[in-house]
């Protein structure tokens, strides 16, 4: 074969070959096939429409923007708090383990992010070599950075009893922290980290949670469940001034109310406006399951503060008391008293040697005013004077017997937190009361019956005078305002009371109007505004 033969040659050889791959390609493929896999190679298939289906409107969007912003600008300054607890077995159950053959740990628990609030429970395990040695349990909550060099506030049921404090901060550094000092009143903590080289802290801004106002957009910030960190939830202000119900009356319970969502763990964290202002530290929520169901509270910011500068300046509390246990006044009270509308608080009782009792308070007084600043509710008269010191004095608008008048107290400190109040009772007047004087009487329109008070129950009651409750109507003005069975009514419309027929009489000629009522209720005695329907009985 000549030279000029071979390209020919050559072409005709390849023109073959691609004839039996492609005559292959299709018998494997079929034609179908071949076109297919070509187009997915030369075509992209489009997923979705071409554009979305809504354009947000520019004030939409601006609070979409407002929520990013805050939240890139807080979450730093909330840190994770972890604890580590330490308790002795309980004895009851050594009979079972060892039985079971297995030593029990504290298991999943402890006081949860809420109710009252944020996560103290965990696994434990304890030793198995020592039957008396302690089991050790983890938990976790919630803290909010205050200063740059370490100090972080938090609830103090996150940190009770804690034998070890370890902080996580939003960029995931852990650091060891000691407690400064805690205050279970408003179940508040102060912790201190030890600062490492290369951490820096981001303080939030303490706004003035008295500025703040329902309706008020608001996000949460925490670590629920001590594995979420860093989450955020959103919400409004939905009260203020709320106070939690079962809990001892030394209390301080002012709380904002808010519907963002918080859950075990969330506890210590902060609740801040859209500007990023730090109104709240979280600490509860009212549920029937131990997690969230629409309702979380958060202690103000300017409560806050004034515990946290206490701590740090000596580690201890230095409030003031006046010394009374009060209740917010009623509509009932209200007209009782001669208000024009439901407002104040009603000293209940004035402790022995406080400062109430130094400044001349006395039980029925309505507290209207706290140094100009008018005063709604119980809850609200606690928060602001526990933010006072011990030795501040502070202007009490009172009214008594309907003048106002001016008391200025100056407040002490509370030595004994098992003070009780002592109730003052009326006297008798020389001699018995007669038969038809104390016949049982039954107020229809009210729905109680009372009856005179043996000798033998003014001894066990500790009372000298007054008469006793001894049937309520279920659903009826009585019932409405808490009277129960056995209660003593001591006095009524100021009047120390000494016979039924002197109780009949002081309600009959209060008919259509509203009477005040000082009742003992086993060791409690309290005033009660009832109103006096019109109606016979």
């Amino acid at each position: 074969m000549s030279m000029k033969n071979k390209p020919m040659l050559a072409a005709v050889v390849l023109v073959a070959i691609g004839v039996v791959l492609g005559a292959g390609l299709v018998s494997f493929f079929g034609e179908e096939g071949i076109s297919s896999a070509f187009a997915q190679v030369k075509q992209r298939i489009e997923l979705g429409s071409g554009q979305p289906p809504v354009k947000v409107e520019p004030a939409a969007a601006a609070l979409n923007n407002a929520f990013v912003a805050v939240s890139k600008a807080v979450n730093p300054s909330v840190v994770t708090v972890a604890v580590v607890t330490e308790r002795k077995a309980d004895p009851r159950m050594k009979q079972f383990e060892d039985f079971f053959g297995f030593r029990f740990g504290p298991g999943q628990g402890g006081r949860g992010g809420n109710g009252q609030g944020g996560g103290r429970g965990g696994n434990g395990q304890g030793s198995e070599e020592d039957d008396d040695a302690p089991f050790r349990s983890q938990g976790s909550g919630s803290g909010v950075i205050l200063t740059q060099d370490g100090y972080i506030v938090t609830n103090n049921h996150v940190i009770e009893d804690a034998k070890e404090i370890t902080i996580t901060t939003f960029d995931r550094h852990e650091l060891k922290a000691k407690l400064i000092g805690r205050d279970e009143l408003t179940d508040l903590a102060l912790i201190k980290v030890e600062m490492k080289p290369g951490v820096s802290f981001k303080p939030a801004f303490i706004g003035n949670s008295d500025e703040s106002n329902t309706g008020e957009w608001v996000v949460a910030v925490g670590n629920p469940f001590g594995t979420l960190q860093s989450t955020i939830t959103s919400g409004i202000i939905s009260a203020k001034g709320r106070g939690l119900s079962g809990r001892g009356g030394y209390n301080v319970e002012n709380y904002i109310q808010t519907d963002a969502a918080i859950n075990p763990g969330n506890s210590g964290g902060g609740l801040f406006n859209l500007e990023g202002k730090l109104i709240g530290i979280n600490t509860a929520i009212a549920t029937h399951t131990g997690t969230f169901q629409g309702y979380g509270f958060a202690i103000p910011s300017n409560l806050m503060r004034s515990v946290v500068e206490d701590l740090i300046d000596d580690g201890k509390i230095n409030r003031g008391y006046i010394g009374v246990n009060i209740t917010s006044v009623d509509e009932a009270t209200a007209k009782a008293v001669g208000l024009d509308k439901v407002t104040g608080v009603m000293v209940q009782n004035v402790l022995k040697k406080s400062a109430g009792e130094a400044a001349g308070l006395q039980t029925g007084d309505v507290i209207l005013e706290v140094d100009g600043a008018t005063v709604t509710s119980s809850n609200e008269l606690q928060s602001i004077v526990s933010m006072r010191r011990a030795g501040d004095v502070v202007a009490l608008s009172i009214l008594r017997d309907g003048k106002r008048i001016i008391k200025n107290v100056t407040l002490k400190a509370r030595e004994d937190k098992d003070d009780v109040a002592v109730a003052t009772p009326g006297s008798l007047p020389n001699g018995e009361e007669s038969r038809n004087n104390n016949a049982p009487v039954k107020f229809d329109n009210l729905g109680i019956t009372v009856e005179a008070l043996s000798g033998e129950q003014r001894k066990s009651l500790d009372v000298e005078n007054g008469v006793v409750v001894s049937k309520v109507v279920p659903y009826s003005e009585a019932s409405k305002v808490g009277l129960r069975t056995g209660a003593i009514i001591l006095k009524a419309d100021k009047q120390a009371i000494t016979s039924t027929k002197q109780l009949r009489d002081i309600l009959s000629a209060k008919k259509g109007q509203a009477v005040l009522l000082q009742v003992k209720d086993g060791a409690t005695t309290r005033l009660v505004g009832m109103e006096v329907p019109r109606q016979d009985g």
